[in-house]
C-alpha cells in the first residue's frame, strides 16, 4: 500500500492533554486497550505522526492499535510560544497525559530521531508506562542527555567544539536567526532537501532554493505526495515549534540530572541505517557495539544496523524496520 493509501485508513482527532490540544492519528483495534496491543509513535525533526505510516499499516494489519501523535509544536498539535515548553519535562509530560487522556496504563513505544530522544527520557522517567520501546536513529547518550560528572559538558558546547558553530545543533540556538533560515515559504524545499540528503549537516538549512531544485529527482521512498504531506504543514505552522526543541538541550541536561546514574530499564531493540549522520558521531559506534550502549540500557536485547539505510530509517526501509519491530514487539504478547 503505498503512502496516501494507508494514510487513507487512519482516523484522526485531537485529544486535550498536559494543557495543550493534540493531534494524534490512529489506525487498527479501535477499542483494544490492551498495553500489549498498542504502539505509541514518536516522530522526529522536521517531521510528522505520517512518517509512521508504514509502521502504522503493518502493525494494525496484525492485531495492534497504532497511535501516532503530531509532538507539540508541530502538524495539528498546540504550539506554546515559549522557548522553555519544549523541554523534555514538556514533552514526556505530553506523552503520560496522552496515555492518560486514552485510558492507556502500558504501552509499546517506538520513537525516531527527537522521538528517539524523547523515548529514552519517558523511559528514564516512567518506565511503569512502557511494556517494551523500539528505537531507531538516535542511540542513548549520556553525555548528551544527562549532566552526569564533573567533566561534564552542555550538549551545545559538545557540538560546536566537535563540528564547528556552523553545524545545524548550533545554528538552531538563537531565537529569530533559524527562522530566517528555515522560512515556511521555503518549506517544500527545506523538507525535500533534508529528506532527499538524508539529514546531513549541510542538508539541514532552508536557504533560498536554486531554480532547480524542485525537479531533483525523488529518491524511490518519497512521493511528491509524501513531500505535499509534510510541506504543507510546515508552510502553514512555520518550524520556530521544531526547532524550540534544540534550543532545550542544555536545559534538558540539568534537568535530568537527577538521574545521572540510571539505566533504560525497559526491553529494547535498537535500529540504525550504516549511513545516518547518527551513527557516525565520533565514538559511538565503539559505544553502541562494545559495551557501553548495553551498561547504559541494561535490557538492551540486540542493535540492528541496516545497511544501505540513512537518517529516514522508517521511510527509507519501510518493510525491514515494521518487521523488525513486530518481531521484537510479538514477544511481549
Amino acid at each position: 500500500m503505498d503512502g496516501a493509501a494507508a494514510a487513507a485508513a487512519i482516523r484522526h482527532r485531537t485529544v486535550e492533554a498536559n494543557g495543550i490540544a493534540m493531534h494524534v492519528a490512529e489506525c487498527g483495534g479501535e477499542e483494544e486497550t490492551s498495553p500489549r496491543a498498542v504502539v505509541v509513535f514518536l516522530h522526529g525533526f522536521p517531521e510528522l505522526w505520517y512518517s509512521w505510516r508504514h509502521q502504522m499499516e503493518h502493525l494494525a494489519a496484525r492485531g495492534y492499535r497504532c497511535v501516532a501523535p503530531d509532538l507539540r509544536g508541530y502538524g495539528g498539535t498546540g504550539a506554546p510560544p515559549d522557548v522553555a515548553s519544549y523541554s523534555a519535562f514538556h514533552v514526556v509530560g505530553d506523552v503520560v497525559a496522552l496515555l492518560d487522556a486514552l485510558g492507556l496504563a502500558k504501552v509499546f513505544v517506538v520513537g525516531h530521531d527527537w522521538g528517539a530522544i524523547i523515548a529514552w527520557y519517558l523511559c528514564l522517567f516512567r518506565p511503569d508506562r512502557v511494556t517494551a520501546l523500539v528505537n531507531t536513529s538516535v542511540a542513548f547518550m549520556r553525555h548528551i542527555f544527562i549532566r552526569a560528572g564533573a567533566a561534564a559538558v552542555k550538549p551545545t558546547d559538545f557540538f560546536n567544539r566537535t563540528y564547528g558553530p556552523t553545524y545545524y545543533i548550533c545554528r538552531f540556538q538563537e531565537p529569530g536567526v533559524a527562522e530566517k533560515e528555515f522560512s515556511p515559504a521555503n518549506a517544500r524545499y527545506i523538507v525535500r532537501q533534508i529528506l532527499c540528503n538524508r539529514f546531513t549537516s549541510e542538508a539541514a538549512g532552508g536557504a533560498k532554493p536554486p531554480a532547480a531544485a524542485d525537479e531533483e529527482p525523488l529518491p524511490p521512498w518519497l512521493t511528491e505526495a509524501d513531500v505535499d504531506q509534510f510541506a504543507s504543514e510546515f508552510e502553514r505552522t512555520g518550524f520556530t515549534g521544531a526547532i524550540n526543541y534544540y534550543r532545550n538541550m542544555d536545559w534538558n541536561w540539568e534537568l535530568a540530572a537527577p538521574w545521572a546514574d540510571a539505566k533504560v530499564a525497559v526491553p529494547t531493540r535498537f535500529v540504525v541505517g550504516d549511513g545516518d549522520l547518527t551513527y557516525h558521531y565520533p565514538g559511538i559506534q565503539d559505544y553502541i557495539h562494545k559495551g557501553g550502549f548495553k551498561a547504559d540500557v541494561p535490557l538492551l536485547e540486540d542493535v540492528v544496523v541496516i545497511p544501505g539505510a540513512g537518517h529516514f530509517i522508517q521511510q527509507e526501509k519501510a518493510d525491514e524496520v515494521s518487521n523488525h519491530i513486530y518481531d521484537f514487539i510479538s514477544k511481549f504478547v
